[in-house]
């Protein structure tokens, strides 16, 4: 069940990785939006501000008689001020900006390089506060030469600082609408997968009843064929080539039943493990010992390395069966001449650490991250040959699972594999 677990909690991470990426684009869109509404609006507003500012400067300037009535211009705004220079860089009128914000606007002309007409926004981090001032130049003229130019200017800061506080909220109702499409999600992949487990559980109690069922009328066959093969009535090598095969295949289906209904139980979470103290090492040498046949006939050499002794609380049978497993697979998958070692080591204290290297066909990048599925077969060709059914190492897995350790694979094609098995000693 836990496929089911973790299949649901990765459709809730994309999902909302999804909808993350979404919220990101559109806060980033709308924020982008209102930024070009609000400076398109104020930059209009600004130039044309310029314009008449400029015209009625131009007006003061033909009759200098009036120069003594514009005192008000002579004044300080909150946010819309202007400066008027001569070609000098003189002052002649002004409008000034707050205090606060003066010295920063003064050295903003002083480095003003851009085109006429054309409205830039400058910003200043300051001890207090983070400044946003919004300018233009209009150049004035008199019988086509400049005679002065007026700097206009707006204090945008509190617009800038409303458009952040806006994203911030559309940034925090994001959130919230994250974590209510990612419940959302949650809820609706548990729902996607509900038939999905329904099959499952009926395919598993299938596969667990007729393993079940199975094993009696197999046992019964093969008592058959071990009869029949005894008989010495039967002298027909016909006859025995069929008996003989029987075996074979009836071994086969034993195999296969037995590990399917290990499977099964290991679903159910049925498999109990029976800590007793167990001498690794010789459960090694006894399982060379019955593999030894099958690598004679291969020209293997089957070498023990490591501890002579081990002994750890471990479930004997399990971890007969693991190494049974784990030997098997090396010895079928190492070419006529080749070498399979078994090593057995206590690395650290509370650790016993088990390995099993051949100089077989070895594994690639890409299988070796399936190897320990289910019905998994890295040569499908060569394991029916061999009579494999893809669940030794899936169940190598499960047996390592119920002891808490680990187990790893270090592979190369065409150099061998090494598998590496951490118990808890």
């Amino acid at each position: 069940m836990n496929v089911f677990h973790q299949s649901r909690r990765k459709l809730t991470l994309y999902y909302s990785l999804i909808m993350a990426v979404f919220l990101v684009v559109l806060i980033f869109f709308v924020h982008q939006s209102m930024e070009w509404s609000m400076e398109s609006e104020q930059a209009r507003e600004l130039v044309e501000t310029a314009g008449r500012i400029a015209g009625g400067q131009e007006y003061l300037l033909q009759h200098p008689d009036l120069l003594e009535d514009a005192e008000d211009w002579r004044t300080s705004s909150d946010r819309l001020f202007f400066y008027v220079f001569d070609p000098d860089g003189e002052p002649i009128h002004f409008s000034r900006a707050s205090s606060q914000l003066e010295p920063f606007v003064l050295d903003v002309i002083s480095r003003w390089d851009t085109e006429a007409g054309e409205v830039a926004v400058m910003s200043d981090q300051g001890k207090r506060r983070h400044v946003r001032v919004m300018m233009t130049a209009q150049p004035m003229m008199e019988g086509g030469e400049q005679v002065a130019i007026v700097y206009v200017g707006k204090d945008v800061t509190a617009m800038y600082n409303g458009l952040e506080k806006a994203t911030y909220s559309l940034a925090a109702l994001a959130i919230l609408a994250l974590a209510v499409a990612a419940g959302v999600g949650h809820v609706l992949a548990g729902e996607a997968i509900v038939p999905l487990i329904e099959a499952y559980e009926k395919q598993r109690q299938f596969a667990a009843d007729a393993s079940h069922e199975l094993r009696t009328p197999l046992s019964v066959v093969m008592a058959s064929a071990d009869l029949l093969d005894n008989d010495p009535s039967i002298t027909s090598p016909f006859l025995k080539q069929v008996i003989s095969d029987v075996r074979d295949e009836v071994k086969k289906m034993t195999k296969l039943v037995s590990d399917l209904l290990f499977v099964a139980r290991s679903d159910n979470q049925a498999l109990k493990v029976k800590l007793s103290k167990v001498d690794l090492a010789a459960a090694a040498d006894q399982t060379i010992r019955l593999m030894q046949p099958l690598a004679d006939k291969k020209k293997i050499s089957l070498l023990r390395e490591g501890e002579a002794s081990l002994v750890a609380k471990l479930d004997e049978q399990k971890v007969k069966q693991l190494l049974l497993i784990l030997v098997d697979n090396a010895v079928k998958y190492t070419p006529e001449g080749g070498k399979v070692t078994v090593r057995v080591a206590s690395p650290a204290a509370g650790k016993i650490r088990l390995e099993t290297e051949d100089t077989g066909i070895g594994i690639s990048e890409t299988d070796k991250e399936r190897i320990f599925d289910r019905f998994f077969r890295v040569d499908k060709a060569r394991s029916r040959e061999m009579g494999g059914n893809g669940l030794g190492l899936a169940i190598a897995q499960e047996i390592v699972n119920l002891h808490g350790g680990s187990i790893n694979v270090e592979s190369e094609l065409g150099k061998g594999t090494k598998f590496i098995v951490t118990l808890k000693g």
